[in-house]
Order: C-alpha cells, then structure tokens, then sequence
C-alpha cells in the first residue's frame, strides 16, 4: 500500500532530488563571506514569513539564509500566492541588513536582488533572463515572455528580508497559469538546484557588496545601470494599476535614482511610479505580454 506521505518523501521523484544542506553550507559560509548561516527545511508555509518573524525576535541577522524545499503558502508581491511541485525550484529568503546606508536607499533591495539572481541564473542555467519592473524574473519559451520567479522584500527587525522564487524543472503540465515559465522550459542547460542556488546566492553577495561600498548609491554602485540594462520593461507601451484602483498609461523611458519606473505619457509629463502592477501592452512582436 502507498504511504499517505508518499509525494513529500525525499526519493519520491528522483528527477528532483533533494538539496545538500552540508554540501551548500561548506561551499558558501566562509569567515569573509556574507552569508553566516544556512538552513534548509523539507516544508513551510513561507520563507519569507518564517524567516522575517525569527528577524524581528533577534533569532536571525545579516548573512542568514533560509530555504524551503517546498512552500505551501508562498507570497509574492501583492499577496498574489506562489505555489509549485516539491524540489520543483528554488524557494529561499535572505536577510540583510545594511546597517548606516539611509533607509530611503533601501528600496533598492529587492531590485539588487533581480540583478543578482538574472545574471547568477544567466551564467549557471544558460538561459537568457530579464526583468519586468520591479521584481519578475523572465524567461523565454516557446518565443513568448513569461514569468519564472519573483522577488518579495519587506522590513524586518533591523534589516530586510528578501525572498526569491523561482520555477526550476517545472514541466508544461505543472504550470500555476499561461503566463508562467521555468527554467527548465526555457532550455537551461543546468536544472541541478545545488548549483544554480550557489550562483544566485554569490551574485547576491557581489551585487550587495557593491552597493553597500558606494553607501547605498545605485548609481555609484552601477546597480541602477545593470537593473536598466537588464529591464523588459523599458522602452515598452505599458499600464501601471497603482494602489487605490487608478491606473497610468505610457512608455516606460527610465529607471531613476530611487529605483522608481518612470512612464512618459501621452500629455508629454513624465510620471515616476515607486508601487504598483505593471502590464506589457506592446511586446518586441506586439501584441499584450
């Protein structure tokens, strides 16, 4: 007879095999390195959730990762779910916390993030990876954009908690929606989580070494330039619905100090816009992405 536990077991789906705690913990806690800790556990509701609840109670600090083999109720930005097969992916949250840079300067966090985890996943899965302002990772299957991760940030304690998800091995079948995507579909030539983890946690550390050396400044730092480099949202017709219910339409021209997508609209100005949900209306081929 089937256990009634047979889909969480470790050995279930050999195609996804579990992570190595101790072989990620000797290649990536160093004495000089950022991250201090790490930790992995078979499931949990949120990364983020757990990890920013031990923040605030002074049980986790800078350099501390957490990562879950599956995530039962996972978040992304607006409250929007984020659920996935176990072992199917990369599901972890980081918590930093850049000490005298301004806090206004924080917001750039989770943008240095999606820098970190395109060009870390970039160079380790070999696959071509975008950004959709402010924190949507993007991959490219069958022609067509699609998102196969997220960033969420939120304060915690004396820092910030970030956490990432992103679709490894997820197959056409297991998809969450139609606009969704994965790595793996995407033609990576590497889905061996241990490896593409250990990239995206030393891209993270990089890129938030930069940053905290120019004191926090994206420009100085050549954050603000790398996130615009990388951006799928620039030079693009879209539609930001901001919070409240009203919406802005224009070209997406820049991305300014303050990490901000600023649109030129239809009248001429030119709207910075820090918060809400950003629409592709005109792709490269046209048509709404």
């Amino acid at each position: 007879m089937t256990p009634p536990d047979a889909s969480h077991n470790r050995w279930s789906d050999l195609d996804r095999p579990p992570l190595n705690e101790t072989a990620l913990r000797r290649g990536l806690l160093r004495p000089d390195a950022l991250w201090t800790s790490l930790e992995v556990v078979e499931s949990t509701g949120s990364t983020n959730t757990d990890l920013a609840g031990r923040a605030r109670g002074g049980a986790a600090g800078e350099g501390t990762v957490l990562v879950a083999e599956e995530q039962t109720a996972g978040r992304g930005r607006l409250e929007r779910s984020w659920t996935a097969p176990p072992r199917s992916g990369l599901f972890f949250s980081v918590c930093l916390e850049p000490g005298d840079i301004p806090v206004e300067r924080w917001g750039w966090v989770p943008l240095l993030a999606g820098v970190a985890a395109a060009t870390g996943l970039a160079k380790s899965a070999g696959v071509d990876m975008s950004l959709k302002w402010p924190n949507d990772l993007l991959v490219s299957v069958e022609r067509e954009e699609r998102k196969a991760g997220g960033i969420l940030g939120e304060f915690a304690g004396d820092g910030i908690v970030v956490g990432l998800g992103i679709n490894v091995s997820l197959r056409a079948d297991e998809l969450p929606a139609p606009t969704a995507g994965s790595l793996a579909l995407a033609g990576a030539v590497s889905t061996d989580r241990e490896t593409l983890l250990r990239a995206v946690l030393r891209s993270l550390e990089h890129w938030y070494g930069k940053w905290k050396a120019a004191d926090g400044d994206a420009a100085a730092s050549g954050l603000q330039a790398a996130y615009a480099a990388g951006c799928a949202t620039l030079d693009r017709a879209v539609r930001a619905e901001l919070p409240g219910g009203a919406s802005l339409v224009g070209e997406a021209v820049a991305i300014d100090g303050d990490g901000r997508l600023v649109l030129s609209t239809e009248d001429g100005l030119q709207q910075p816009v820090s918060a809400g949900d950003i629409v592709h209306l005109r792709g490269a081929a046209g048509g709404l992405t």
